[in-house]
């Protein structure tokens, strides 16, 4: 049996989450070896973008050291997703709503938005599922249920490229996660949404943009999704929420081609639900550490470790 790798000393993880339906906002844990996660006391950033929400948080860091993050706003109704940036994770920018999909009148949701920060390009890659009704064959789907995923680009938060269409596999797919492995070497992670499957597979490709080819059949078991992937050692961890049995689960794999359920060695903070890992400065987290112990001793009734920037 493989063993768990510690990350490298000047380094740590961090693993976004929400709560609930998604009204309180954004709450995250910390691993040292990327197989068992602490809570971080406190919510970080309190949603007001949209109608509201945060669910599916999902975190980048830029080559500047800045922390982007975006997340699902509404379950219906909303075009687009929220965003707000960070130096340290406690001072936050202005909450932005980006919409992405205003061309697009008809369309039902904008679901788990997902950040990749293409080094080549210099540019950030934002994926997120949307429904488009009979824009595609429905198969076994609801007409408003019948998912594709969608894609945009940006520099700066400020200018976004058009919105493109980025991954239809004739079937309904939401939750897309990509992978850097190597220069023009990446695998996407993804959910199967059709009614029978509802389980990951993966997909390669030589950019992250695709197109994506020899996509796998699935490796999870039924009613799993958003998967995030972290580098730990010699191996990739894929994790999951299983949500058919309420619990979160793990494969472990060195190829993307094999994978190993190593669900019964992880352990995540009650609760946690859908969001993505982080590699972190070591000296970071300390400092997000201290302030979350520090406004937790000084107002244990007040939920909130974080503030809003001036």
């Amino acid at each position: 049996m493989l063993l768990a790798a510690e990350q490298p000393a000047d380094e740590a993880l961090l693993f976004t989450s929400f709560r609930g339906n998604g009204e309180d906002g954004l709450r995250l844990a910390y691993s040292e070896d990327g197989y068992h996660w602490t809570d971080i006391p406190g919510t970080f950033l309190k949603p007001n973008a949209g109608s509201g929400l945060m669910r599916d948080p999902s975190l980048a860091r830029g080559p500047d050291g800045t922390f982007h993050l975006v997340w699902t706003t509404a379950w219906r109704g909303d075009n687009g997703f929220g965003h707000a940036s960070s130096k340290d994770l406690i001072h936050w920018s202005d909450q932005q709503f980006v919409p992405v999909m205003e061309h697009e009148p008809t369309t039902v949701n904008v679901w788990a938005p997902e950040l990749f920060y293409d080094g080549r390009n210099k540019q950030f890659v934002i994926l997120w599922a949307s429904t488009i009704p009979g824009r595609f064959p429905d198969h076994q789907e609801e007409t408003n249920n019948n998912h594709r995923m969608y894609s945009t680009t940006t520099k700066d938060f400020r200018e976004f490229a058009p919105t493109e269409l980025f991954l239809d596999p004739d079937f309904s797919v939401i939750d897309c996660t990509i992978v850097r492995r190597g220069e023009q070497d990446y695998v996407l992670v993804l959910k199967s949404n059709t009614r029978p499957e509802r389980k990951l597979r993966v997909a390669f490709g030589d950019n992250p943009l695709g197109p994506w080819h020899d996509m796998s059949p699935p490796f999870t078991k039924h009613l799993t999704e958003g998967p995030t992937v972290a580098r730990v050692g010699n191996d990739w961890l894929i994790y999951y929420d299983s949500y058919g049995d309420g619990t979160y689960g793990a494969a472990r794999t060195r190829d993307f081609k094999t994978f190993e359920d190593v669900s019964d060695q992880i352990t995540l903070p009650e609760g946690h639900k859908h969001g993505t890992i982080c590699p972190v400065p070591r000296s970071q987290l300390d400092v997000l550490l201290k302030h979350a112990q520090a406004a937790a001793a000084s107002a244990p009734s007040d939920s909130s470790a974080a503030q809003d920037s001036p």
